[in-house]
């Protein structure tokens, strides 16, 4: 392993590392906006910019490590390039951070004060180019704002395969675009590049204009969109900042959706599916109890379920297949002696014209827990025969008349749907936003989310309301 030194001090290196893998590697920070640790390397911003001893200055971003070299990193050569650079850069740029979703993220803005400070040197007007351009129905290009570092091209030749972006024109008139025959529509993946972008070029249509992001705060969680798992930040509003005069929702709702980066799962990626999660989420909850669509309390609702539980003698439990590994393990401690024929359902199908899999990321079980579910229960439509007399169903998608009609029903569910009123007992569940757990994808690798936001007064966690259930009900030894 090659010895180099920077800023004096001696740090190994890997002989296929460059020198601004090795800075970053050992805590030297040297600025950049082209280069990203998954994607090839362009070296078109020159941002990275260091001094080699003998050599001057170069980017440190395609820079081979050779054994002995000496590089500063901020030295006063290095500055006043960074300095320059920046100047290039804003010659143009507008100043338009009051506006633009990025601030407070843009990379442009923070190395503008670390490294630069200064007012434009320009005295002439800046040369005006195309905004809020349509890239597709999810992204909006602001070329005003790009500074080319290619890195949105780079991910659809690279990454998503979609080929769907390349660059229009030459010199200070060139525009990304997309490419004619391939819509970025139509890249499961798109919305990456918003991510990817170091300034705000690029906007998402769902975060457009919604918050500034010192007003959130990102949750640590799991997308249960695919067998993959994906992890995951929530966005949502923090408490100090608690809108209390306006739309009192916005309080409890999903602000964005971004990756949360896992080598052992999906990298810094995640699908446009797993940015689309408050549709999933924040459809319309039940939150009530019921006896035969007829509201109850909490207590009452559990007396019921545990009187059809004990009085049942061929029960059938239908497992959903989104419930956490807790859940999933204390039905099975609490309630696998009674539901002895406990069987795995599909709790979600793929949408008409979803992609079903993929080279990347996307699997074709679109459930988050089908593994852990399985190692613990039977999987498939169970056998129901005449005796059956108690069906408990736990979580959505099954069809209801699939049921033996003298079988009586305890139901499980979590958003407002007909077979709520149907089930003769019916309790409310908390979803993934309200509570902590674990989800183990199709690879065996666990993966943690958090609750951002509180359950409702009559909703019950699954994981303990199966312990619930395992009493006797009221008033029985």
């Amino acid at each position: 392993m090659p010895e180099i030194f920077l800023n004096g001090q001696a740090v190994q290196a890997r002989e296929d590392q460059t020198v601004l893998q090795v800075a970053l590697e050992n805590g030297v920070f040297v600025p950049y906006f082209c280069w990203h640790p998954h994607l090839s390397t362009a070296g078109n911003c020159r941002m990275c910019l260091v001094e080699v001893e003998g050599r001057g200055l170069d980017i440190a971003c395609n820079m081979p490590v050779s054994a002995g070299m000496k590089v500063f990193t901020d030295s006063d050569d290095v500055k006043a390039h960074r300095k320059a650079i920046l100047q290039f850069i804003t010659l143009n740029h507008p100043v338009d951070c009051g506006i633009c979703d990025k601030a407070g993220e843009c990379t442009l803005q923070d190395y503008h004060y670390a490294y630069n400070g200064e007012p434009s040197l320009s005295v002439d007007a800046k040369v005006r180019s195309t905004k809020y351009y349509n890239l597709s129905n999810r992204i909006l290009l602001d070329n005003e704002r790009c500074i080319l570092c290619l890195r949105c091209t780079r991910f659809t030749h690279e990454i998503s395969k979609s080929m769907a972006l390349g660059i229009e024109r030459r010199g200070d008139v060139s525009n990304i675009r997309p490419v004619e025959d391939r819509p970025l529509g139509e890249d499961p993946y798109s919305d990456n590049i918003v991510d990817l972008c170091p300034v705000g070029a690029l906007q998402s249509r769902q975060f457009l204009y919604k918050s500034r992001v010192w007003y959130l705060k990102a949750t640590p969680s799991v997308c249960p969109g695919c067998e993959r798992g994906c992890t995951i930040q929530v966005w949502h509003r923090k408490p100090e900042w608690f809108v209390k005069s306006l739309d009192q929702r916005q309080n409890t709702s999903i602000a964005r959706i971004t990756p949360l980066e896992n080598p052992a799962v999906n990298g810094p990626w995640i699908c446009n599916k797993g940015r689309d999660l408050a549709r999933i989420f924040e459809r319309v909850r039940a939150d009530q109890p019921m006896l035969k669509g007829r509201p109850v309390p909490v207590a009452e609702a559990i007396d019921a379920a545990r009187r059809l539980i004990g009085a049942a003698r061929h029960p059938v439990a239908l497992v959903s297949n989104w419930g956490s590994n807790e859940e999933l393990d204390s039905f099975k401690r609490h309630l696998g002696e009674v539901f002895v024929h406990a069987h795995v359902k599909t709790d979600w199908q793929p949408e008409e014209g979803e992609r079903l899999e993929d080279d990347l990321l996307i699997r074709p079980d679109k459930n988050p827990n089908t593994a852990k579910a399985r190692e613990l229960f039977d999987m498939g439509e169970p056998n129901y025969h005449d005796g059956t007399d108690l069906v408990l169903v736990w979580g959505e998608g099954y069809d209801f008349s699939r049921i033996p009609p003298q079988a009586k029903i305890i139901f499980l569910n979590s958003y407002l749907a007909p077979e709520n009123g149907h089930a003769d007992v019916f309790l409310p569940l908390s979803i993934q936003t309200e509570r902590a757990g674990h989800y183990t994808n199709f690879q065996g690798v666990v993966s943690k989310f958090e609750p951002c936001f509180p359950k409702g007064e009559a909703v019950l966690d699954a994981e303990a309301l199966f312990k619930a259930l395992e009493a006797p009900p009221r008033g029985h030894t």
